[in-house]
């Protein structure tokens, strides 16, 4: 605008010049006088000729103003330019300098030209929608966000139909589904992730069952004091930390935050079903220590850890556990996934013995067509597999990672039996009608020796610490399990699941809830865990429920 408020200001300039044949003789000097009609016959033509001239050099001479005016335009048109709220003009030229001259040099302008910002690196795994994934977040933007704090508020309320119908309506063996034939409030979170100049923290609540559920499958706070089990009884989440702008990204967080073990996450509105299997729902939901978060580039992800030890507050002996994951996407539809925990001496009580464990999974959306009636489908596997070793064979704690070893002590010879973890889940997902509806079939199976990754089932009030003579976690204690579901959700909106599923679960052993209960007639009896005089749990080996929830989460 102010190239061509300059051109007009010199168009009119060049104008006034033939308008003066125009003009009253009072801007005129004097003349010798001339009879009026001889100076009009004399006057008159060569006025119009000179005018018509003028006029055809004024055309010439914006003709070539225009073209000057172009020809500078194009010359600075890559260049850069400085932009104010006042206007927008090529450093260092101004409007007249930019009409007289009809270009400017490359090399002028260049000196004038600030280098270019670098471009910021690419946020990692941003390049793809992520919410298909098992274990993931369904919501894809936040309904409020700030640039100090994004809020994060999570429901999760069930009613579980158990068709062998314990009747004390306690249900065992999950850490998902805890009481049948009752509205249950699973999960109320409230909370959310704190950010700004690089410093980070995360904080989410635990109202419910979790509150006291997940509290009890940890037997470290039976070391030492303080009550630990009670210090965290109602933090899923919390941590803080720092972002350093180094390759793609470096987070440093300390507290406690979720385990990735098992692929399943602790929110069952992430979960493409409610009741996740034995290769999951028997692994830790939560670790507590220090996590270095990679990111080499946009598609992968490399995450050390020290933590406390397997799912604990506190360590249970002399050692604490480390472990990592690695993430990799390399495109929207794939990602392979591998989790490694190591050295921990997470046996309650006995030292010596040592806990190794991977967990690898992968998931794959290899179909999507929003347009079709079935929108999207896609499979996760997961495979875990680990063991424990150590122990002291005088005492029957000896373990070993191999067949039955055998350890000699003072001349003498012990069995150390195999203790080991060995399973799989696998689940299918069809999406349907633009992602409304959703259905899911899988299942796994585990074989776990030894029992040390089985869940404790909450007879007379057993704890993970305290444990119960009804079912025994001895070195070598065989279990094997295997369970299959289906699971159908409502999806109106991101932040909603209606969820219907069906599980049928089993054993080798006697586990599940049966129609007598695991509570005593009067009640949880002595300390926990302890031996109730004339009374007798009912396990039984399967189970089949009918699992209802809605899951809120944004």
């Amino acid at each position: 605008m102010t190239k061509r408020a300059a051109f007009i200001v010199v168009a009119a300039a060049l104008l006034t010049v033939p308008m003066h044949g125009q003009h009253t003789p009072n801007d005129v000097p004097a003349v010798t006088a001339v009879p009026p009609n001889q100076q009009a016959s004399a006057a008159t033509p060569q006025t119009e000729q000179e005018i018509v001239q003028e006029l055809a050099a004024m055309k010439k001479r914006i003709e070539q103003l225009e073209l000057a005016l172009k020809q500078h335009e194009a010359a600075e048109q890559p260049n850069t330019v400085v932009h104010s709220a006042k206007a927008s003009t090529p450093v260092g030229i101004s409007p007249t300098a930019a009409i007289s001259a009809p270009a400017v040099p490359e090399q002028a302008v260049l000196s004038q030209t600030a280098a270019p910002a670098k471009p910021p690196k690419a946020e990692p795994f941003a390049f793809a929608d992520w919410t298909w994934l098992n274990g993931n977040s369904r919501v894809k933007e936040p309904p409020f966000d700030t640039k100090f704090f994004t809020p994060e508020v999570q429901a999760d309320v069930d009613y579980i139909i158990d068709l062998n119908h314990p009747k004390d309506d306690t249900i065992g063996g999950s850490s998902e589904v805890f009481r049948a034939y009752e509205v249950q409030l699973t999960q109320l979170g409230v909370g959310g992730d704190f950010h700004f100049d690089n410093v980070r923290g995360r904080l989410m609540t635990q109202f419910g069952m979790y509150s006291t559920t997940t509290p009890r499958n940890d037997a470290s706070p039976a070391r030492g004091q303080w009550q630990l089990s009670d210090a965290y009884r109602y933090v899923s989440e919390a941590y803080g930390g720092y972002h350093f702008n180094v390759l793609h990204g470096i987070n440093v967080d300390a507290g406690i935050f979720m385990s990735y073990i098992g692929l399943f996450s602790y929110y069952n509105a992430d979960n493409w079903a409610y009741q996740p299997s034995y290769v999951s729902s028997n692994t830790p939901w939560f670790f507590n220590g220090v996590r270095v978060q990679i990111f080499p580039s946009e598609h992968l992800k490399i995450e050390p850890w020290f933590i406390n030890g397997w799912q604990s507050y506190g360590r249970f002996n002399n050692r604490p556990g480390i472990g990592a994951q690695i993430l990799w996407r390399p495109n929207g539809k794939f990602e392979i996934l591998g989790n490694q925990y190591v050295l921990g001496a997470d046996t309650l009580g006995v030292p010596g013995r040592i806990r190794y464990h991977t967990d690898d999974s992968i998931e794959y959306k290899y179909y999507e067509n929003p347009s079709n009636f079935l929108s999207q489908a896609a499979f996760s596997l997961t495979g875990d597999m680990g063991c424990e070793h150590g122990g002291d064979p005088v005492a029957g704690t000896a373990v070993s990672c191999d067949t039955n070893g055998v350890r000699v002590v003072g001349g003498k010879s012990y069995i150390a039996p195999k203790q080991d973890f060995l399973g799989f889940m696998l689940y299918n997902r069809l999406w349907f009608h633009k992602n409304l509806y959703g259905f899911t079939l899988g299942g796994g199976k585990i074989n776990n020796p030894g029992r040390y990754l089985v869940l404790l089932p909450p007879i007379n009030g057993a704890t993970a610490a305290s444990g119960t003579p009804y079912f025994t976690q001895n070195p070598g204690d065989p279990y094997k399990a295997w369970d299959a579901s289906a699971t159908f959700d409502y999806m109106p909106s991101q932040y909603i699941t209606f969820r219907w599923e069906f599980d049928h679960r089993a054993s080798n052993v006697p586990y599940f809830s049966g129609r007598g209960g695991i509570t005593p007639p009067g009640g949880n009896t002595g300390a926990p865990g302890s031996v109730v005089p004339g009374f007798t749990p009912d396990l039984v080996r399967d189970e089949n429920r009918l699992n209802l929830a809605i899951l809120v989460k944004f």
